[in-house]
């Protein structure tokens, strides 16, 4: 039996059949390597209690101990992660390298209600520096990381700045962020500028 989206419940097209299947946004925090997804990802936790946040990068380990990454599956997997927690009248915050097209055709994107973005950017200054201290087995690729910070500059909305900031502060703005587009709060204009 496959049941299909109908508002916020899941209908059998066959008999018609229906149970609960609420729908609620996602949040997405992406950035190129060195932006500070990961710094962030304690405090946002934290400063964001009525949603469950998730660092993606925690499902990368176990999918690779036996085979090479299925990068769709993996999307996908959070996707219905996103879709479970859902069910519970949370929405997810979700820190990984996403972009939107990544998601919008994916099986489980029926199941989500609105996705919304925002990237964590800093100067290619910063993000170099950041990238060459990192230990000698994390990957540096440091020109290519450079680029996608440019491509993700040009195509998300959203910026937040993590150049000065603490991982505090950053959370503190992706929650307000998260809080202004949910109707949380007046918390500031976000889009088109950086923070």
């Amino acid at each position: 039996m496959t049941l299909e989206p109908a508002s916020d419940v899941a209908r059998c097209p066959q008999c018609g059949w229906t149970e609960i299947a609420r729908r609620e946004p996602l949040f997405v925090v992406t950035g190129a390597s060195g932006s500070g997804k990961s710094a962030v990802f304690a405090p946002l936790a934290l400063a964001l209690p009525e949603c469950a946040v998730f660092d993606a990068d925690w499902l990368i380990d176990p999918l690779s101990r036996t085979h090479p990454v299925d990068w769709q599956a993996f999307r996908d997997a959070w996707l219905s992660v996103a879709h479970g927690v859902a069910q519970a009248r949370r929405s997810t915050v979700l820190l990984g390298t996403f972009m939107p097209e990544q998601l919008e055709q994916l099986p489980a994107r029926r199941w989500m209600g609105p996705i919304h973005f925002a990237v964590l950017d800093c100067t290619d200054e910063s993000r170099t520096a950041r990238l060459q201290a990192r230990p000698p087995w994390r990957e540096h690729a440091i020109d290519e990381h450079l680029a996608f910070a440019a491509h993700l500059r040009r195509t998300i909305e959203v910026v937040i700045d993590t150049t000065t900031g603490t991982p505090q502060q950053v959370a503190d703005q992706i929650a307000a962020w998260v809080r202004l587009t949910t109707g949380g709060g007046a918390c500031g204009e976000f889009g088109k500028r950086r923070y």
